[in-house]
C-alpha cells in the first residue's frame, strides 16, 4: 500500500531545504521502488499570504489522511505584526495539537569531521551522542488559562500556565525510558522541581515509572539551570535527556551547538498514530532566497521518518552514512564551511548528498 507523505514546506528558507530533502524521497520512489505519494500544501505565513490563518483546513486534512508530514520552516518578520493567534507560529502549534504529537526527539550528534566546527573545544564534544526527549503539546506553551488583562489601574499584565497532567507525564516518560533502552541505558529527567510545583510531580511520575517498569536504565534528575551549565562544562555525560515543553525547546538549541550547526540537526514529532518530521533550525528569513542554506538537517529528517513512520530503516542508515560520506569529501554549506574544506550551496550540498546515497546502495 502507498506510503502518503504530506509536503509542508513553509517560509523563509524552508522551501529550499524541503526541495533537497524531496529529491531523495523522490530517487527512492522513482529508482528504488518505495511506494511513495506526496502532496504539498500550505502552512504558515504562506498560508496566511493566501487564505488568512496560518493552518488551513485543507492543510490540517492532508496532513491527517498522510503517513508521515514533512515539514520546512514557518515565520518571519512580515507576519509579526499580526495577532498572535494568527501568527504562523499557531499553524505549528496548531499541527501539533491536531495531530496529537507529544513527543519530539532531538537527536545531537557531532560528526567527526565536524568537530572543529563546534564552538567548545574538541576533547569536550568528541564523541556526542545526546537524545533530547521533549514533551511536546503540554506545558506553558498549551495551558490554559492565558493571556494579556488590563487591571483596574489602566496597566496591563501577561500570563501562561504551566499545567502537566500526570498521564501526559506518564506517557512521555515511556518514550523516553525505551529510548534509552535501546542506546546507552541512561536517562536524565530535567525538571525545577525545587520551585515549581509542576516539575515536582514530573520528578515523582519519571521516578515510579523508572523504579517498576525499567529498573535497567539508570534515572538521574537535574534542575534545567543546572543542565544547561552541564550541557557545555561536560556534555558526554549525558545519553537521553527527557523533559517538558518549554525546557526542551531551550536546551535540544543547545545541545545543536555543541555539534557545530544548527543546520545539521533533524527531529521527529510523534504521537500515537501520526508522525511530522523537521529541521529544528527556523526559517532564517535573512538569507531565504540566497541558496546558502544547509539542507542536511531537513535530508537527515527524512532519515527519522524512513526510521519511525515508513519502516524503512535501511534506507535510514544509509541517508545518514550518505551524509557522512560527503562531509568526508571536504563539502561544507556556510554555517559549517572552514579553511581547507570546498563551500557549496543548497542544491549543490543537496546533489552530493544524492549523488552518495545512489553510490552507495
Amino acid at each position: 500500500m502507498s506510503k502518503k507523505i504530506a509536503v509542508l514546506p513553509g517560509d523563509g528558507i524552508g522551501p529550499e531545504i524541503v526541495a533537497e530533502a524531496v529529491k531523495v524521497l523522490v530517487w527512492l520512489r522513482d529508482a528504488q521502488g518505495l511506494d511513495l505519494e506526496m502532496s504539498e500544501a500550505l502552512v504558515g505565513g504562506a498560508a496566511i499570504d493566501a487564505t488568512g490563518g496560518p493552518l488551513p483546513e485543507s492543510t490540517l486534512k492532508l496532513a491527517l489522511e498522510a503517513d508521515a508530514v514533512l515539514l520546512g520552516a514557518v515565520g518571519g518578520p512580515k507576519w509579526e505584526p499580526l495577532p498572535h493567534a494568527i501568527r504562523p507560529e499557531r499553524g505549528l502549534l496548531g499541527l501539533r495539537k491536531e495531530l496529537d504529537l507529544f513527543a519530539n526527539l532531538r537527536p545531537a550528534s557531532v560528526y567527526p569531521q565536524l568537530v572543529d566546527a563546534s564552538p567548545l573545544k574538541p576533547e569536550l564534544v568528541s564523541g556526542i551522542d545526546i537524545l533530547v526527549v521533549r514533551e511536546l503539546t503540554g506545558d506553558i506553551y498549551f495551558g490554559q488559562p492565558r493571556g494579556v488583562e488590563t487591571l483596574p489601574d489602566g496597566s496591563r499584565r501577561g500570563y501562561n500556565t504551566m499545567v502537566y497532567s500526570e498521564a501526559e507525564i506518564e506517557r512521555i516518560a515511556h518514550v523516553a525510558f525505551k529510548a534509552a533502552q535501546g542506546r546507552q541505558g541512561r536517562l536524565c529527567s530535567v525538571d525545577k522541581a525545587n520551585v515549581l510545583e509542576t516539575t515536582e510531580l514530573w520528578r515523582e511520575v519519571l521516578t515510579r515509572i523508572g523504579q517498576q517498569e525499567y529498573p535497567e536504565v539508570e534515572l538521574s534528575h537535574m534542575y534545567v539551570d543546572n543542565a544547561a551549565m552541564q550541557l557545555i562544562r561536560n556534555p558526554r555525560q549525558f545519553d537521553v535527556i527527557v523533559t517538558g515543553n518549554i525546557f526542551g525547546d531551550i536546551l535540544s538549541d543547545e545541545a545543536s551547538q555543541l555539534t557545530g550547526s544548527i543546520g545539521m540537526l533533524a527531529s521527529a514529532s510523534l504521537g500515537t498514530k501520526y508522525g511530522m518530521y523537521e529541521p529544528i533550525h527556523g526559517s532564517a528569513p535573512d538569507i531565504a532566497g540566497q541558496g546558502i542554506a544547509n539542507p542536511i538537517a531537513t535530508i537527515l529528517s527524512v532519515a527519522m521518518m524512513l526510521r519511525y513512520s515508513l519502516n524503512e530503516p535501511v534506507w535510514a542508515d544509509r541517508i545518514e552514512a550518505a551524509v557522512s560520506r560527503v562531509l568526508d569529501q571536504g563539502l561544507r554549506t556556510a554555517d559549517i564551511h572552514a579553511p581547507g574544506t570546498r563551500r557549496v550551496g543548497t542544491h549543490e550540498m543537496g546533489d552530493a548528498v544524492l549523488a552518495a546515497l545512489q553510490a552507495g546502495q
